[in-house]
């Protein structure tokens, strides 16, 4: 973890991928759609790639069901070492939103960040973890507790934030303090109350702390997992730049897609000197946020 955030950017353009798709019904065949999407975006051009939340799973927090532990598996397992080492052959920093078991009983939503040499950089786990009709995710997964890394990859300063975690200002503003320049947002986020959320928090989290944002989220109905219980994720994966504005169009609404776009890292630079919200933040006077 290294980095502040005025420290200057690699003063380069960098190609970023992010994907959508809907559960296949295997945890293999989600692998290997995956490793397709990484070689897809590696053919392209991309030098970092991001998957959706839990990307080789259902989104199992619809239902409590113990059969789903068995999706978890430490970081340095078989799924990390796989992408590791196709990271390593593509050359892509690829960043990994698993199901991590730290020990039997203990699992984290997290998501694992790998070097465009394959070298695993570190771990981020959700610390924000909803309860709430089909998010039921308390009964999966037990807060994060690593902080709000950010790392230093072949491509820039890169943060993880996951998912429900985006309606936490704080967890944004700590990834920009300790240094961010992109931070990826792999989510599961379906039509009702966050819809105008997902409109708005990416774009403002963008803003407010002058770096790119990039959101993958799931798309489609996996109703061959759930039945009438399934819910229908709205895809629209977006990629954010530091002023607000969206790179490119959205992602489909409902059909996988994959995202290729070009981030000009100049930008990080340029709109933390246009708006000066590190110089004028008064931490001192935020009251309520406790201090370290």
């Amino acid at each position: 973890m290294t980095g502040h955030p005025w420290e200057e950017p690699n003063m380069t353009i960098v190609r970023a991928a992010i994907s959508q798709t809907t559960w296949t019904g295997d945890k293999q065949s989600m692998l290997d759609k995956h490793e397709q999407f990484a070689r897809d975006a590696a053919a392209q051009g991309a030098q970092v790639m991001c998957f959706q939340e839990l990307f080789y799973g259902p989104y199992f927090g619809i239902t409590q069901d113990q059969r789903y532990y068995r999706y978890a598996e430490p970081v340095d397992g078989p799924i990390v070492q796989r992408f590791a080492a196709l990271a390593k052959e593509l050359g892509l920093v690829t960043v990994l939103p698993i199901y991590e078991e730290a020990q039997t009983g203990v699992y984290y939503n997290s998501s694992v960040l790998v070097d465009a040499d394959g070298t695993v950089l570190g771990t981020y786990r959700k610390n924000h973890i909803p309860h709430v009709e089909k998010f039921w995710e308390k009964f999966y997964f037990r807060p994060g507790n690593l902080g709000y890394p950010v790392f230093e990859t072949a491509i820039g300063k890169v943060g993880m934030y996951i998912c429900y975690d985006r309606h936490f200002p704080e967890g944004w503003r700590e990834l920009g303090l300790n240094g961010a320049h992109l931070v990826f947002n792999p989510n599961a986020t379906k039509p009702g109350l966050s819809n105008r959320l997902w409109e708005v928090e990416g774009p403002a989290a963008a803003v407010a702390n002058g770096y790119f944002v990039l959101q993958p989220n799931r798309v489609g109905l996996e109703d061959n997992e759930y039945g009438d219980e399934a819910v229908n994720f709205y895809g629209t994966s977006q990629v954010i730049d530091p002023r607000g504005n969206f790179v490119g169009e959205l992602g489909s609404a409902t059909d996988e897609e994959l995202l290729v776009r070009d981030l000009d890292l100049d930008l990080v630079r340029q709109m933390r000197d246009d708006w000066q919200f590190y110089r004028d933040r008064r931490p001192d006077t935020y009251l309520s946020i406790p201090k370290p």
